[in-house]
């Protein structure tokens, strides 16, 4: 009777527990509701983006401005709320605002199928298009059929994105930021360039290299992004951006901005287009569509990789015999360029190679930019790795190498370095499958390797698991070989007594016992 009583106090207990939970989940207030209860809103954008969107004022760094931070603004008038702006990667808005990172997104986002599947959109406050830019030389492109067989470049996870591909034959470029592709296209990195009119506006027309070809076209709408669940928010924005529109505001901030064009008068022309339910596919289902294009990031991954490796070990070695056999001058220059170099950031280094350079009359492509990005950084590395190695030999062993009649650079060819290197070689190896995941970061040099094609992807398909556990899977089944290579290597290289017992019948040496068959296949 009392487990049957106490049986019932626990059921009562949860079922308690249970009703408390979801009261307090039908009671949690709604995103408007918090909005107010704040005293604020918060909006997504990337001010990385650049103008006229969202960027730092020049005169004051401490201040955004920019044509959506002004139309913001103006919805925190009509809200009665402080709008704050939330920093956030512009390919990465749309799961941002999913995992309530803020409330809203505002940032030229384009209203498409493929995101209207995962967030709602308000009625639009912007009519886009894009532009083709060219150099101001350039004769054989006018319209977007002459972009085939062209280098362009484009941004990740855009519309200007989806219609090259669309086109084929096109060699795209893919950027994270505006202002880098005009600068290519002006270095003769690229044929043409394609994006939003507005960002040609302010980043290309100014530049006397470039010029407008064609008309703008691929018209679109620029909506806010608020999640599924937001219905009342929603109605709430769109009631304020129908008076916005219809009160001449928004055309005076879009003039304002110098990006007020006549396809603005099509902004009545939009219908919203339900999406009723959603064709979306798993990765699963789309292996065959996904898998080429990891496959083609991850060779160029390994060749990345394999090339910079190669460099980083032989400048390594060649800096750390420097450091310890040359005049003290000369060491003084390898010992600042280790500490130079560990003590910059990869991204900086990349930046200054591919963009920098330039300035000075130095021209790199892509790929050798990203090769000697990541040769030189992991060369100061290697060089720390073979200085360590070789003073780890006795100094003796040199000495004794000397008093036989050998030159010093014989006897670190014949006596030191065959034993540093079995030394680094764990180390090393290290190094090289941290350089595989590392070659991520020159995606920001337009190269399109392993990262920068999950990167496009599950930005325009916004399935971030399964493309996710699929290059995580392309990348260990990489670097996981590499690892059983060196692991074999220091098998071989390995010193000990019993490396050089060949079978069981050996016989005993100086007395010593035969070590146990256990100890032979260890060693």
């Amino acid at each position: 009777m009392k487990i049957l009583l106490r049986f019932s106090s626990a059921i009562l207990f949860m079922s308690m527990l249970w009703n408390s939970t979801l009261h307090g989940q039908t009671n949690e207030p709604t995103t408007l509701e918090s909005m107010y209860q704040r005293g604020y809103f918060t909006w997504g954008a990337d001010a990385e983006g650049g103008a006229p969107y969202v960027f730092v004022n020049p005169d004051n760094p401490n201040q955004l401005i920019g044509y959506e931070v002004d139309i913001a603004n103006e919805i925190g008038k009509y809200l009665g709320l402080k709008a704050v702006m939330k920093q956030n990667a512009w390919d990465a808005l749309v799961p941002a605002l999913n995992r309530k990172d803020f409330d809203i997104i505002l940032n030229g986002l384009e209203i498409t199928d493929a995101r209207m599947e995962v967030i709602s959109f308000t009625k639009p406050y912007y009519v886009y298009s894009q532009q083709i830019v060219v150099r101001s030389e350039e004769t054989r492109i006018g319209t977007f059929l002459d972009l085939r067989e062209k280098t362009v470049g484009a941004l990740s996870a855009s519309v200007g994105l989806n219609m090259l591909e669309e086109i084929g034959k096109v060699d795209v470029k893919i950027y994270p930021g505006v202002v880098e592709p005009y600068r290519d296209l002006a270095d003769m990195r690229l044929d043409a360039v394609v994006l939003d009119l507005p960002m040609a506006i302010y980043y290309a027309r100014p530049n006397p290299k470039l010029k407008f070809v064609g008309e703008p076209s691929g018209e679109g709408f620029y909506g806010i992004g608020v999640r599924k669940e937001d219905t009342e928010l929603r109605d709430k924005l769109n009631a304020i951006i129908e008076m916005m529109v219809a009160n001449g505001t928004a055309e005076r901030i879009a003039k304002k901005w110098n990006i007020y064009t006549r396809t603005q008068s099509r902004i009545s022309e939009y219908r919203e287009n339900s999406v009723f339910g959603s064709n979306k596919k798993s990765t699963w289902e789309q292996l065959g569509k996904y898998l080429p294009a990891l496959l083609d990031g991850a060779w160029v991954t390994v060749k990345l990789s394999v090339v910079a490796m190669i460099l980083a070990v032989s400048l390594g070695l060649f800096i750390a015999i420097l450091r310890l056999y040359s005049p003290a001058p000369i060491r003084f220059l390898a010992c600042s360029y280790v500490e130079i170099i560990r003590g910059t950031p990869l991204l900086i280094q990349l930046y200054l190679i591919y963009y920098g350079l330039p300035n000075i009359g130095i021209k790199l492509d892509a790929f050798t930019a990203a090769v000697a990005g990541l040769a030189l950084n992991y060369s100061a590395y290697e060089a720390e790795n073979y200085r360590a190695g070789i003073q780890s030999i006795p100094i003796g062993q040199m000495e004794a190498a000397l008093a036989l009649g050998m030159t010093k650079i014989m006897a670190l060819r014949k006596i030191i370095l065959p034993q540093a290197i079995k030394i680094v070689l764990p180390p090393v190896s290290n190094d090289f499958i941290a350089l595989f995941k590392d070659s991520s970061l020159v995606s920001v040099i337009t190269m399109v390797e392993l990262t920068k094609v999950y990167g496009y992807l599950a930005a325009s398909s916004y399935d971030y698991i399964g493309l996710g556990l699929l290059t995580a899977t392309i990348y260990f089944m990489m670097s996981y070989p590499a690892s059983l290579f060196a692991r074999h290597l220091e098998k071989k290289m390995v010193y000990g007594q019993y490396k050089f017992w060949t079978s069981p019948n050996s016989k005993p040496c100086c007395g010593l016992p035969l070590p146990s068959k256990r100890e032979r296949r260890s060693s």
